[in-house]
């Protein structure tokens, strides 16, 4: 790939991600918004990757595939956005938070915990936490209160994937490579998923105290002319466009993200006709366009760097080879894949999982395995204990403005808790039941 004069080619990269990572991470210290350090992380990366490559034309190749992967995962974020948006716009959320009453922090805590931990199961953890942390600013005024919650919507949403075949993309491509079987990875991490959300909840619930105190709601002029009937409407027709994409992907086989546009194409269709007679200022804020502006392109365009930087390192090999001296370094397969769902919350974790389905042959692990099953889980739920860990992290940092080091401090060692609590409950599990 290199030619012998450019053999620190990796060395520099793994630098240049670091300081990327760390300008990031250090945003309001140094006042660069994160997407600027991210887009030139990524772009610089590449650039180092091309001009000392040996080969251009393989490096174009990889580019284009990654480019390919990451842009079905911004696809589906801008149309998951554009869906939440609209039935925001139509005051759909109302319909819910009207009959969420609850104003005891840690009851609310608990109650929106686990219904973000069986959404995510559903649907999967990106668009579980859009809907979810979209939702907490319907009921909760107060901003340190609110950033709790959506610390713990990033920990349920994670987990509550990593126990579906849907939930999370990393738990897909297993199924998806035949390394684990819906029901198995059901039967298996479900409860070792179901504590790692669990103990957060008592750590939590410990520390917070009182009530939450629900903000006015401010209703815009044209979704006041629609009735309680019309705001249910579009609630259930958005959450049913959410709730069809991972159908559509088990039965066409194709990706989520064409699903995702399907989706919101029939939803567009809808509030054209259905408010085609309103005066014009109604109609331009009701419609999909309007909503469209108002998604957070900032987030998006994050994502995009982050995983352009990713993918370069995982194309110059240095994943591989991180993963390659973990398993004959460590030897022990339970810490290797412990330490492989701590590494996911540092680099994105599909590559991770694509580097070690790589690596083990349905010969070595076969179909279920112990090690399989397992990696489903730590790859699903160790995302958490960094902000952007995760794609559900990414996401929730992006609407609420999540400050990464707030993270470490406030919701990083729960989710480490949690994490560890569930990756031993695993094990005890497969000790117990084999």
């Amino acid at each position: 790939m290199f030619e012998t004069a450019y053999t620190f080619v990796p060395i520099l990269m793994v630098v240049i991600f670091v300081l990327g990572y760390t300008a990031i991470a250090t945003e309001h210290s140094i006042h660069v918004n994160k997407t600027a350090s991210a887009l030139l992380t990524g772009v610089i990366l590449w650039f180092v990757f091309i001009i000392f490559s040996d080969d251009i034309g393989f490096v174009n190749t990889e580019l284009r595939h990654h480019l390919g992967e990451i842009a079905e995962i911004l696809f589906f974020l801008m149309g998951a956005m554009t869906i939440v948006e609209t039935i925001d716009s139509h005051n759909g959320f109302h319909v819910i938070t009207s009959r969420i009453t609850q104003t005891d922090q840690r009851k609310l805590l608990w109650i929106i915990s686990f219904i973000t931990f069986f959404l995510s199961a559903v649907l999967d953890n990106l668009t579980t936490t859009i809907v979810m942390v979209s939702l907490l600013g319907k009921l909760i005024k107060d901003r340190e209160q609110r950033l709790f919650f959506a610390g713990m919507v990033v920990i349920a949403a994670n987990s509550g994937g990593a126990w579906s075949p849907m939930g999370d993309v990393t738990t897909t491509m297993l199924w998806i490579g035949n390394q684990i079987t819906a029901g198995h990875i059901i039967v298996e991490t479900f409860v070792p998923s179901l504590i790692s959300i669990v103990v957060p909840l008592i750590v939590l619930s410990l520390i917070l105290k009182g009530k939450v105190e629900r903000p006015e709601v401010k209703v815009s002029e044209s979704a006041a002319i629609l009735s309680y009937s019309q705001q249910k409407t579009m609630l259930i027709l958005g959450v049913g466009g959410l709730v069809f994409v991972p159908i559509f992907k088990t039965f066409t086989h194709l990706p989520p993200y064409i699903g995702m546009m399907l989706s919101l194409g029939v939803i567009w269709l809808f509030t054209e006709l259905k408010h085609k007679n309103l005066p014009a200022q109604h109609k331009r804020a009701l419609s999909i366009p309007h909503s469209l502006g108002r998604i957070d392109m900032p987030s998006i365009l994050f994502f995009l760097g982050i995983l352009l930087a990713v993918h370069s390192l995982q194309s110059v090999g240095v994943l591989g080879k991180a993963a390659d001296w973990l398993m004959t370094t460590v030897g022990n397969m339970n810490v290797v894949v412990i330490l492989i769902g701590l590494l996911s919350a540092i680099v994105d974790n599909v590559p991770i999982v694509a580097a070690v389905q790589g690596m083990f042959d349905l010969s070595v692990f076969p179909t279920n395995s112990h090690f399989w099953t397992f990696l489903a889980y730590a790859a699903g739920t160790g995302g958490s204990a960094l902000i952007i860990g995760s794609a559900a992290g990414v996401a929730a940092m992006g609407i609420e403005k999540i400050d990464f080091f707030w993270y470490v401090k406030k919701i990083t060692w729960i989710a480490l808790l949690g994490y560890f609590a569930g990756a031993g409950v695993f094990i005890l599990q497969t000790m117990i039941f084999g």
